[in-house]
């Protein structure tokens, strides 16, 4: 596991530790039941698991609010536990990253707990204070639904503290190098562990300004910088990927000059994605991606359809955002601060075809496929459940008591599995998938088999085809002398489309996932009819002999 550059064609699989294999019946998952699930991910054909946060907590804000950055949630485990679940991971070729969450800490932290006695403390200044709330008066405040402010008043020591999340989460202080050095001590102290990289949460906020924003300042970027530099000298192949959930310019500056994040959540083309699909339209994903810009060799782009937060529409304007809201969001309960808090197949009205399309666009796009789990079965959600909780409900294993999750009584799991009648653990689970070929389960196997076998859709360069029908979204992707074509139809009906495929005249398009030759490419237009929601990927292949493959396939 040496490759420098491995996450540039890696499969990611966002997994909850509580939520994904209870080994005691205590209604909760910990990292000794996930290690009883290794074998399941391996199958799969995942490259690295992201794992939420595994950090003591008073789980206010699920594990986001960290009491001590050096230990292991006791729900979850012992750090025997976690070095025996990195050991495993790695035995079957599984790489493992984690949240790392730098931008605050729980009010329970004894750092913060020591603050509140004043400025006395030494740890005073591991947060950010103000005698007034009116500092900083130019920032958003991100929880809407739940905070007026970001700043909340200590009347023991009359001062306000500083936060861009809950109140119970304050802000570390990064102007005090005492905190970035001991915010750098726990990268390495994981590393050590055998961790293989950090998702980096809510890495745009660190550093405060007057007159900003406080998003994307010069000294976050050059923190960042500091921590790659020394991830690279100590613990070479290890990663960072940034949770920057900003408009494409700011975004890419988090790449740096290939010195800083390897790895970026493409959050812009996200919701677009979700647009295309309702719209019947490929327009939102073109004109977001040439929006995209050209980022460093070494670098690259997170997908992800769906993950343990509400689907954000932060970067989207005021009218695609009521879309958004109109589209997926029949229910009230389904919004939650600038997003919909729903699964992938409850936005996709359990309609096979549309996930099937979706998962499709996302592993031929250029970057790293995401998968959050249970939607490679179609899990249902809960959105009664509160906060973000109802994407967090208990991986459906088999049609046993508690979906195969846990041996406790119902009333002691952390959430209630699911049992609306649509997306019913007894119907909706990996057990029932995994024998039937043609099954959610199976289908996505198969997609990430291509992806793990052709290196060009992580490595090649995109070009957008033309054909007058705004149904259909279709693209080439190139590399080391391999080109595909891929064609989606976003239409709820069949449709004929006519490519421009003359600079590829003589090459057999080879649909990979059948491994069935097409009609050779000629100078007249190129006829395609996909049935609704229906897609063709291509392998370009260079003559009419039958041997004629790219690598690996």
């Amino acid at each position: 596991m040496t490759d420098k550059y491995w996450y540039k064609n890696a499969v990611i699989y966002e997994l909850y530790v509580k939520g994904y294999q209870d080994s005691n019946s205590d209604g909760k998952g910990d990292f000794s039941g996930l290690i009883t699930r290794l074998d399941y991910l391996k199958e799969l054909g995942i490259d690295c698991i992201w794992l939420l946060p595994q950090y003591p907590t008073p789980a206010r804000d699920d594990g986001y609010d960290i009491m001590d950055y050096f230990g292991i949630n006791p729900e979850y485990g012992s750090i025997e536990n976690f070095r025996e679940f990195i050991h495993e991971s790695h035995q079957r070729g599984i790489r493992v990253i984690a949240d790392l969450v730098l931008n605050h800490t729980s009010d329970q932290h004894p750092w913060f707990q020591s603050a509140l006695a004043g400025p006395s403390s030494p740890y005073f200044d591991y947060y950010v204070w103000s005698e007034t709330p009116d500092r900083y008066s130019d920032v958003r405040v991100i929880f809407v639904d739940s905070e007026p402010s970001n700043w909340t008043y200590v009347r023991d020591i009359g001062m306000y503290y500083w936060h861009r999340f809950f109140h119970h989460q304050p802000d570390l202080n990064y102007d005090n190098p005492e905190v970035r050095a001991r915010m750098i001590e726990v990268v390495g102290y994981w590393l050590d562990l055998g961790l293989d990289g950090f998702r980096v949460d809510a890495a745009a906020y660190l550093f405060e300004r007057e007159g900003t924003a406080c998003e994307n300042l010069p000294e976050t970027h050059l923190f960042f910088k500091e921590l790659r530099s020394m991830m690279d000298s100590r613990y070479p192949g290890s990663i960072l990927l940034a949770e920057v959930n900003q408009w494409p310019e700011d975004l890419a500056e988090y790449f740096g000059n290939g010195d800083e994040f390897h790895m970026a959540f493409n959050f812009p083309l996200m919701p677009r994605l979700f647009m295309a699909v309702k719209r019947e339209d490929c327009r939102p994903v073109k004109e977001i991606m040439k929006m995209l810009p050209t980022i460093p060799e070494s670098c690259q782009w997170a997908m992800f359809l769906r993950n343990h937060d509400e689907l954000t529409l932060e970067m989207c304007t005021d009218e695609e955002r009521d879309y958004m809201y109109w589209a997926y969001s029949q229910d009230r309960q389904m919004i939650l601060n600038k997003g919909i808090r729903r699964r992938l197949a409850p936005l996709m009205e359990n309609d096979t075809r549309k996930i099937e399309l979706l998962h499709a666009i996302l592993f031929t796009l250029p970057g790293s496929p995401v998968i959050y789990y249970g939607d490679e079965i179609g899990m249902g959600d809960n959105v009664y459940l509160g906060d973000r909780n109802g994407v967090r409900t208990p991986m459906q294993w088999n049609d046993n008591k508690n979906a195969g999750f846990s041996g406790s009584k119902p009333s002691q799991l952390y959430a209630p599995v699911i049992v609306d009648p649509e997306y019913n653990y007894s119907a909706v689970n990996v057990e029932s998938q995994k024998n039937n070929p043609n099954s959610l389960l199976n289908r996505i196997k198969r997609f990430i088999r291509i992806r793990r076998s052709c290196g060009v859709f992580g490595l090649g360069t995109q070009e957008f085809l033309e054909c007058g029908n705004p149904s259909l979204l279709a693209y080439t992707i190139s590399y080391g002398g391999d080109t595909y074509l891929c064609a989606f139809n976003l239409s709820a009906r069949s449709q004929c489309f006519h490519l421009d495929l003359s600079m590829y005249e003589g090459r057999v398009p080879l649909e990979v996932i059948g491994d069935t030759p097409f009609p050779v490419v000629t100078r007249s237009p190129y006829t395609l009819t996909p049935n609704p929601y229906g897609y063709f990927i291509f392998f370009l292949r260079k003559s009419q002999r039958r041997g004629d493959k790219p690598g690996g396939l």
